[in-house]
């Protein structure tokens, strides 16, 4: 069985690379040997997924991936996170931040105190823009 993410992301790039209907079955059952999404193998999705980002699907990731913290730093990021939601920002937004302010490539080695300044910045900037 194939994961949904996995099924979605499909589905995305059928809509991004504007294929009707039975195209998208004939390509399907070329690449994939089922005629359904949901018969698809792993092996077959990873087949199909090639093929698409082959015909010129670009997976576009809006938002990065959220940070596993330790229990000391949950909330901050809990508040960083309904900040970046708030301002419609990706986590790469974030990652940026920490680079500018600490030379630190990523929110997740960010210490508390550190965490506990990125959200005063976007508190800030919640405020500049009237959010």
């Amino acid at each position: 069985m194939v994961a949904n993410t996995i099924l979605a992301k499909i589905h995305v790039a059928k809509k991004q690379l504007a294929m009707d209907d039975d195209a998208y079955r004939a390509m399907l059952l070329s690449v994939g040997g089922v005629s359904s999404s949901k018969e698809l193998t792993p092996l077959g999705a990873a087949k199909v997924l090639r093929h698409l980002e082959n015909c010129g699907f670009k997976p576009v990731r809006k938002f990065g991936r959220r940070p596993a913290p330790p229990q000391d730093r949950k909330a901050l990021v809990g508040k960083i996170e309904a900040l970046l939601a708030e301002a419609k920002r990706p986590w790469a937004y974030v990652d940026a931040m920490a680079s500018r302010m600490f030379q630190i490539d990523k929110i997740d080695w960010c210490t508390p105190d550190q965490l506990w300044r990125i959200a005063a910045a976007l508190q800030k900037d919640a405020h500049r823009h009237g959010r």
